[in-house]
């Protein structure tokens, strides 16, 4: 029988986002970092569902159902397993692999790029400390007023001049091989291999996960072009990653706004003087699969470009882009620097108070919208009024309906002496207009099939057993069973946490959580860089996958770097809790024996457990 690669399966996860895999079935509401609906899965009238955006997984805390975006996708459309996976593939852009046999054995495809990029950042974050030509890279960042601290944080590197710096250190033929796929090395024509960066800076691109995917370098010499970027791989697309994405979730519990600059040196900048909430993209445009990551994160988007005519037409890209994401809440604004000027150069020239002043002036999505359509636009004659509405209007059209797109309307019908009414017929040019993004998605017979307020519209799904009763294995019948919950839960959360378990810290007996507990802990140690998402699509479909889900979805934390002490800190407790338990056993033994029957030697042993189990009990 044939079968998918979980290599693959955890590769569509990585490109998929859950949010927009809800949304378009479910419509979703913010609710503080996560998501909330009524569940699609059961009847009822107040909001019990909710999707985790960090970790890409979602949980009904009235059924119980819960998973990642494949498991949602195959449980509300009814889909198969491999119709499902193509279905999330084709949307990230992904083309479905061969089929594999059964017997084969399954190859993480994407593991050795990983590490092949990973030793390739360390190898030039040590050139920019020790090559004998370090002083190129060194006197360029102290130029640009790079300190050593942010330097490390942001993992910068140098490539010295040469052919073969990164290629002298590949050890055999596969490895060769994995840095070329990747994009570290070029192979001519003619086979020859050489470094794809030379006599450059090296800004590590880092993925959401923490991993390097790609490189950009800034030549120091007068070398072409200026910025060089990795191309694009089976890890680095760069549609769908931010420069910078990474380092702000540090301070995602502060964050209210996003800022978009156009280059490595203005977020490496921003962050130094402390605004830790820009991102640059990455030799492209600014489209709907960057704007879908940063409005998971927050509600206001700034552009702050150049006020050249390339800046410009990179804000009006941005603003095409944002138009079918401006649900109402959300904002986008523009702010255009100074010719001559960046971020980079007015936060070291005037603070970064002055550039946070400026952010909050930034001009909103209408002013620019208004401003871009009008240009050269005579308004004072009835011909410039109508040039103006019949450019706008279907720009205006592509945004959700609601208040933001009535209220755009009325301006525009403000600026045109139009009645709104009359402006509102104009939505129909949208439908022989013509523009680059993505169409606005439109609810098909399906959609419409599961919607929540359909009183039928789950009378033959098999919603049993649900809520409490979906895992009953799994239910915690006393505190250390709440605490396995708990740990499981976090880990779940943060797989990386499970290579800080020792076997000694591992709990004995069979029980289900115990067993669940040694079965993940497993899991991660042979793979240690599953996400959230695909653990649990590991258990999808299974009890254990319910219980998972479940415990994650009922951990709050507001930083994640409390993980590890946490999960540490309820397996100490438990495996100190197993061992007072054994003490005491002996105790009481002791105890049931008449003092002054004990010989001396079970007096000094009894004396010794009770000041051990005090001891260990946290009494004096």
């Amino acid at each position: 029988m044939a079968r998918i690669a979980q290599a693959f399966i955890d590769q569509v996860l990585d490109r998929t986002d859950i949010v927009d895999v809800v949304d378009r079935r479910v419509k979703l509401k913010k609710a503080g970092k996560n998501y909330s609906a009524c569940c699609p899965f059961h009847q009822e009238k107040t909001p019990s569902f909710s999707v985790n955006p960090e970790k890409q997984f979602y949980y009904c805390f009235g059924c119980g159902a819960g998973g990642n975006a494949l498991g949602f996708v195959m449980d509300y459309e009814r889909m198969e397993f491999r119709e499902a996976i193509e279905s999330l593939a084709h949307a990230a852009g992904i083309e479905m692999p061969p089929e594999e046999a059964e017997s084969t054995t399954q190859t993480d495809n994407q593991k050795p790029l990983y590490e092949a990029m990973e030793k390739a950042t360390r190898l030039y974050q040590s050139m920019l400390r020790q090559h004998p030509t370090r002083a190129r890279g060194v006197d360029y960042l102290k130029q640009r007023g790079v300190s050593g601290e942010i330097a490390r944080d942001f993992r910068i590197g140098f490539a010295p001049e040469g052919w073969d710096n990164l290629m002298s250190t590949l050890d055999s033929a596969d490895e060769i091989q994995h840095a070329l796929t990747s994009g570290l090395l070029i192979e001519n024509d003619s086979g020859r291999q050489y470094d794809r960066f030379r006599d450059r800076i090296i800004f590590p691109i880092v993925n959401q996960r923490g991993k390097v995917i790609g490189m950009g370098g800034r030549v120091l010499g007068d070398g072409k072009p200026k910025y060089l970027n990795s191309p694009e791989t089976p890890l680095f697309s760069k549609s769908h990653e931010l420069y910078g994405l990474h380092h702000i979730r540090k301070f995602a519990k502060s964050l209210t706004r996003i800022v978009v600059v156009e280059g490595y040196m203005d977020v490496i900048a921003l962050a130094q003087f402390g605004i830790h909430y820009s991102v640059a993209t990455l030799g492209t445009s600014v489209g709907k699969p960057h704007l879908d990551l940063l409005f998971r994160r927050v509600d206001q988007v700034i552009f702050c470009f150049d006020g050249d005519e390339a800046g410009r037409k990179a804000a009006f890209r941005g603003m095409e882009a944002a138009l079918p994401l401006m649900e109402d809440g959300r904002q986008v604004k523009f702010l255009f620097l100074p010719e001559g000027e960046d971020p980079d150069s007015v936060v070291r020239q005037k603070g970064p108070q002055h550039l946070e002043h400026l952010f909050d002036g930034a001009a909103p999505l209408e002013t620019f919208l208004f401003d871009q359509m009008g240009a050269g636009i005579d308004l004072d004659t009835m011909e410039g009024k109508a040039r103006l509405s019949k450019l706008a209007a279907p720009y205006i059209n592509l945004i959700p309906d609601g208040v933001f797109k009535t209220l755009l309307f009325k301006a525009l019908a403000d600026r045109t002496n139009m009645d709104l009414d009359s402006l509102r017929r104009l939505r129909e040019i949208e439908k022989d207009s013509s523009f680059d993004d993505e169409p606005v998605y439109v609810p098909s017979d399906a959609d419409s099939a599961y919607g929540a307020d359909d009183p039928e519209a789950f009378a033959d799904y098999d919603m049993s057993p649900s809520g409490p009763d979906r895992a009953l294995a799994y239910r915690p019948r006393d505190s250390n069973d709440a605490s396995l919950l708990s740990a499981l839960g976090l880990i779940v959360l943060k797989p990386s946490a499970a290579a800080l378990i020792t076997d000694e810290l591992l709990p004995q007996g069979d029980s289900a959580l115990t067993t669940l507990l040694c079965d993940v802990v497993t899991q991660l140690r042979e793979n240690p860089d599953q996400s959230t998402a695909a653990l649990l699509g590991y258990w999808m479909g299974t009890e254990q996958g319910d219980a998972l889900s479940e415990a994650a979805a009922k951990e709050v934390i507001d930083d994640e770097n409390q993980i590890d002490e946490r999960v540490l800190a309820i397996l100490n407790k438990l495996s100190r809790d197993r061992h007072v338990a054994i003490l005491r056993k002996r105790a009481e033994r002791l105890k049931s024996v008449v003092y002054t029957d004990l010989s001396d030697e079970q007096k000094r042993e009894l004396v010794a457990l009770t000041t051990e189990i005090r001891q260990l009990s946290g009494r004096k």
